[in-house]
């Protein structure tokens, strides 16, 4: 019903430290409603991990379809769900 999560994490070299300070997000995408939705922030990736079956849930009684997973590592969205048209 959805496709598998994925994991997106930076590499640990100097260049990449500030990176590793920020925080995680479980992005969810649909293609009905066509949207993406951003859960967070979490701490590390395995929190994220563990939250994202429970915002799927509630998805799929909503009944969204076309739905991918996505566990990133990024600065805080400007929005937290996108719709697009």
């Amino acid at each position: 019903m959805f496709e598998s999560t994925s994991f997106l994490t930076s590499q640990q070299s100097s260049s990449n430290i500030k990176k590793t300070r920020l925080p995680w997000w479980v992005i969810i995408q649909t293609t009905i409603p066509y949207c993406t939705y951003y859960f967070g922030p979490f701490s590390n990736a395995k929190e994220a991990q563990l939250s994202q079956y429970g915002y799927l849930e509630d998805l799929m009684e909503e009944k969204a379809h076309g739905i991918s997973v996505q566990i990133k590592q990024s600065r805080p969205p400007q929005s937290l769900t996108l719709y697009e048209e």
